[in-house]
Parts: structure tokens; sequence; C-alpha cells
């Protein structure tokens, strides 16, 4: 009990003492983490919030280069999924400021996937840097000397606590459909289908899609011939943006009764948390192995956006 008033008191010290501090992040699912983490101790704000715009169409204004030029921390993804980000990055800001690129936390690569919030690694590892990097940039030398331990372990803690509904439900999918041929238009879902034990076809088509290329006649022509249930037992399709050829191939799964799941890269309107999100979309996966016939499984399709999008990824599969 005494150290748990030692705990309060000192969060009621340094919460009269220290300014609030402020995170910009790239992308609203970053930053909705960085909220949990930080709670009162922060003003968040996420840069890429809509669910129906075009991550990869973003362009910068001059209200968000003085948002991160005025930032204490910047959170962006990396991976050449916002470039845009690491160019304003490249002009003044604070002094002290500390910029968090969450592919390099786990060891990602350039040419990897960039839709590394679908690895289940990788929020827990992002709490985990913000509640140092809060710690060290909210407070001073000397109020951190007095805390001793790092107090925003308890919100990291609780985190990883909050995470452990949807490692159930990887688990448990994994233990019954593990090695289940599946399919995507984008490789969005990709890391989450290798944590579900799934193996992925037509990788690179879906490679080619996002960087806004022309799959070739033979990959279009092998997509084509999986999209059957003996083939295939789902179809993830990017519901946030589309374009001909991914709308033509939707068409066909449902024709073929291959169950399709819609997913986003940007964490939509009426999901709370990025807790909640996943776990949507966990369970959306699991009513649609239940299912034969194709369709969105408790979805509502947002309208989607035609993108042009040129990221370099390179064609290593399950990814």
């Amino acid at each position: 009990m005494k150290a748990l008033l030692c705990f309060v008191a000192f969060f009621a010290c340094v919460s009269a003492h220290a300014d609030k501090i402020t995170i910009v992040a790239a992308e609203n699912f970053y930053g909705g983490v960085a909220a949990q983490i930080a709670g009162n101790e922060a003003t968040v704000t996420s840069i890429l919030s809509n669910p129906n715009q075009d991550p990869h169409e973003f362009t910068t204004d001059a209200a968000t280069a003085k948002a991160v030029a005025d930032a204490d921390i910047v959170i962006y993804n990396g991976l050449g999924y916002d470039d845009w980000m690491a160019k304003l990055l490249g002009t003044a800001g604070k002094k002290d400021r500390v910029v968090i690129r969450v592919a390099d936390l786990i060891g990602a690569k350039d040419g990897d996937n960039p839709h590394i919030w679908y690895d289940p690694r990788t929020m827990p590892t992002l709490a985990a840097k913000l509640g140092d990097a809060i710690f060290m940039t909210g407070f001073s030398a000397t109020y951190r000397a007095a805390a001793g331990a790092n107090p925003f372990a308890q919100k990291i803690n609780d985190f990883d606590a909050s995470m452990k509904p949807e490692l159930d439900e990887i688990a448990a999918i994994k233990s019954k459909y593990s090695g289940t041929i599946v399919t995507a238009t984008e490789p969005v879902f990709g890391y989450m289908s290798g944590a579900l034990g799934f193996k992925m076809l037509n990788y690179d088509f879906q490679i080619n899609i996002m960087n806004d290329t022309e799959p070739s006649a033979s990959q279009t022509a092998a997509f084509e011939k999986s999209l059957n249930p003996k083939t295939v037992r789902l179809l993830f399709y990017n519901k946030q943006v589309t374009d001909p050829t991914t709308e033509r191939l939707k068409k066909i799964a449902i024709t073929s009764d291959v169950p399709i799941v819609g997913v986003t890269e940007t964490q939509p309107a009426d999901a709370k948390t990025y807790q909640d999100w996943m776990m949507h979309e966990l369970h959306a996966v699991e009513t649609a192995l239940a299912q034969p016939a194709g369709a969105f499984p408790g979805d509502s399709v947002p309208v989607p956006v035609q993108r042009t999008e040129n990221v370099n990824v390179q064609t290593t599969p399950n990814q």
C-alpha cells in the first residue's frame, strides 16, 4: 500500500510541475497506442485518421509541418509507407525531439512488407518504447530520480494485458486453421496471416497492386485460377482503397463462393482502440472460415477511393 501511495503521489507531483508533452503520430493506430500509454501526461495528434483516405496519397501542408516541428515525440511507420514524415523530420524541430520509426523497433528492413501494425509483435514493442520515451522526455532529471523506477511501467503492463484477448484469439484460430490456404488483393493482412499460420498465395501479385504496378498476365491468370474453394479458403480484400483489378477479383470470389474478409489500413472510426480493431478483424476471419459463401462478414464496406502508391517492396512471401 505504501508503494502504491508513493506511485500516486509521484504522478500528482509531476503532473503539477511538468507541462504536457506533445506526441504526433503519422497514423492513428500508433497515435491510439500513444494515448493509452501517455494518459493525461501528453497531447496526442494523429495525422492520418480518415478510413476513406488513401494513406499513400497523403500530402502535407503547413499545419502538418508545424505539428511535427513542435512535437516532443514523433511516431511513424517507415518502410516507404509514410515517406512524407521522413521528409518533414529533415527540417528543423525541437532540439530534444524523440523520433520513433516503428519499423526499427521490430527489426523490419527496407523492402519488407510495410504493414507492420498487423504484426502482433509491433504494438507491445511500441508501447514499451513509448513508456520510456514519455518518461525521459516529459519529466526532469530531478523528478526521474525521485521516481526511481519508471512509473509508466504499469501503463505498459496494462497495455500488454489488454492485448491478451487478441493473442488468445490468434492462438485459437491458428490451432484450428493453421495451414489454411488464403490469398489477398494486397499484403495488408500479411503479417497477421502469417501469425495465424495461413499459407498465402499470389504474393507477387499483391506487391504489384500495392505499388500501383500492373500485374503480369501470368500473375493475374494464376490469381483468378486460385479463386475457387478447392484452392483457397479466404480472400483478404483491402476495402479502404480499390481499383478495377481488385474489384474484378472480388466479384470472381463472390461468384466462386470464396469467402471474403475486408481489411483496412487505417483504424476505423468505430474502433475505439487498436485492440478493438484487431479483434473485429480476427472475428471476421473466424466467421468467414466457418461459412462457405463469399461475403464481408459483419462489415459495412466504406466508400473506396482510387489510389496511386509506390512502395518499393521485395517479393518475400508470407509477410
